[in-house]
């Protein structure tokens, strides 16, 4: 018994330093929030191992396996409840867990190669939903996955090559069902395995979460004192799971027509952000052109000397903290505002003509110049630090995103019209 335990305690200190700062231990430093990735990714394997049992990956079978699996096989409707639950929290928790990396400085010299892994986690997630998504084969998956695929066709040069080869063919059909089940039970989850070990490797290395300087000097062992606060995490986390997955079931329409569209037609909720744009800039520059920047900025950023706040204070000083609640504050009104002036007033056809120039490269070059303005403003008249400008740049990006994808899930409508969130039934 001894032994085993010994086991068990060497197989943690593997993916944790042997202590940890004390300062460390503090909840409200990173909310658990690597922990619940790591519970919800567990959730998802379980699950998924169970649902494998049942399901039949084609066309003419798969909507027919869901339907048995939840009116005929024990529990089978919470095993996958709970499996839509985890997956759709997983994207939410994996989000903050970036914003959380972003607001207390984690990202710089030490942690950069950690910061890319995280990204590249981040995009599998989402693949992992959305190759999830479609599996059901019922008209919510169909139809969102057609959305989703379109977009690529938006891509230049090789767009309509990459919405083929996602796709297997010109159409949705068994082609995509195959593929989209292959990425989702092999190649997703392996690389998601590998790279969560490696993430939490360099995080050990690094001597575990970022801390203040004032904290560095008292120390905790990492067995109890870390692991048993991660278990605390994780077991409410999987009690909130299995309750949600009690009382809320995963949706399941009718099987797949082709030649029926709901309306509205709309992408997964982690996309609609991206769906809200199409609505108002080019697709070129809404699927690919903002994207790409998006990425390379993010890529880039712990490269950029003193680009990260001080490790460990949530905001870097209280100073930073003012200037966050006035950037979300001000991001929040002005995506509201532009929206309503875009939908309202600028959408005319007069105004709309030759859309690669007025709704691609012009709003474009506007919201360069306005990153540029608003750094100068931050840095050079109100005395904020670079890190403290970068900070706000990031999270005024994170809040537009955020609440593209408000407007997306709960004030569209028919026709993708905007309707408040009770006239369609959303709430």
């Amino acid at each position: 018994m001894r032994s085993s335990r010994r086991s068990i305690t060497d197989l943690i200190l593997h993916l944790h330093p042997r202590s940890v700062s004390f300062s460390t231990l503090r909840f409200t430093l990173s909310w658990g929030l690597g922990g619940m990735a790591v519970t919800l990714t567990g959730l998802l394997f379980l699950t998924g191992i169970l649902l494998l049992l049942v399901y039949q990956p084609s066309t003419d079978s798969a909507y027919s396996s869901v339907l048995t699996l939840t009116r005929e096989v024990p529990f089978g409707l919470w095993v996958r409840n709970i499996h839509y639950w985890s997956a759709n929290l997983l994207v939410a928790v994996a989000l903050l867990h970036l914003l959380r990396v972003i607001l207390t400085g984690a990202f710089g010299p030490g942690r950069r190669l950690n910061w890319i892994i995280g990204l590249a986690l981040l995009v599998l997630l989402l693949a992992a939903n959305f190759t999830g998504y479609l599996l059901p084969w019922d008209q919510l998956a169909y139809w969102a996955v057609t959305i989703c695929t379109s977009m690529l066709g938006y891509i230049p040069l090789c767009g309509e090559w990459l919405q083929a080869l996602f796709r297997g063919g010109s159409e949705i059909g068994p082609s995509t069902l195959a593929n989209f089940f292959v990425l989702h039970v092999a190649f997703i989850p392996g690389s998601l395995f590998i790279l969560m070990l490696w993430h939490f490797w360099l995080v050990r290395r690094a001597g575990g979460l970022v801390q203040a300087e004032q904290g560095r000097a008292e120390r905790s062992p990492t067995v109890p004192d870390l692991v048993m606060r991660e278990a605390a995490v994780g077991l409410t986390l999987v009690a909130l799971v299995l309750l949600l997955a009690m009382v809320w079931n995963a949706p399941l329409q009718e099987q797949a027509n082709p030649g029926m569209s709901p309306n509205p037609t709309k992408a997964p909720w982690y996309f609609q952000g991206f769906q809200e744009l199409l609505l108002h800039i080019h697709p070129v520059y809404a699927v690919f052109v903002w994207p790409l920047l998006g990425g390379v900025i993010l890529l880039a950023i712990p490269f950029w000397r003193g680009s990260s706040l001080p490790s460990g204070v949530w905001f870097g000083s209280e100073r930073g903290r003012v200037a966050a609640i006035w950037t979300a504050v001000a991001g929040i009104a002005a995506t509201f505002g532009v929206i309503l002036l875009d939908t309202l007033v600028l959408s005319s056809d007069a105004v709309a003509a030759n859309t690669l120039i007025t709704r691609g490269l012009a709003p474009t070059a506007v919201l360069i110049v306005l990153a540029v303005a608003l750094y100068a403003l931050m840095v050079r008249k109100l005395r904020y630090t670079r890190a403290e400008a970068v900070m706000a740049g990031l999270l005024l990006a994170v809040v537009v995103l955020s609440m593209c994808t408000v407007v997306g899930v709960w004030f569209r409508g028919q026709g993708m019209h905007l309707v408040m969130p009770w006239a369609q039934g959303a709430m």
